[in-house]
């Protein structure tokens, strides 16, 4: 994949990311939020996740993505900066951090096994 491949990909899936992030915020039930971003874009639930995994994201495509979220032409062709953890994320991490420190050793151990296991199934 050359690079403005892997940035449309990257920044696609940013904005799939906020649409999620305010949609759950706002009290919507996750089931659907992909096949609602699908519909905001106007692009159908299975080229969504044909984006999502491997389909390069062409210049016409890219210019709708943008558009249907309110970004200028060009913005999903732009590297950008990690904008740090997200507050789902920070909420894990402290979920995960007091689960870790509440536990004994074998506690912790049993933690690690299951995000081992966790991570295999993906």
């Amino acid at each position: 994949m050359n690079n403005i491949t892997v940035t449309r990909r990257r920044n696609a899936l940013a904005l799939f990311q906020s649409f999620a992030e305010e949609a759950l915020a706002t009290g919507t039930p996750p089931k659907g939020l992909e096949q609602s971003f699908a519909q905001k874009l106007e692009i159908s639930p299975s080229m969504w996740s044909q984006i999502k995994s491997s389909r390069p994201i062409g210049d016409k495509m890219a210019r709708q993505i943008e558009q249907h979220c309110g970004k200028p032409a060009g913005w999903l062709d732009e590297e950008r900066e990690s904008a740090g953890l997200t507050p789902a994320e920070q909420h894990f991490l402290a979920l995960a951090l007091q689960a870790w420190r509440s536990t004994n050793s074998a506690g912790r151990k049993t933690l690690r096994e299951l995000l081992k296991n966790g991570l295999t199934r993906n």
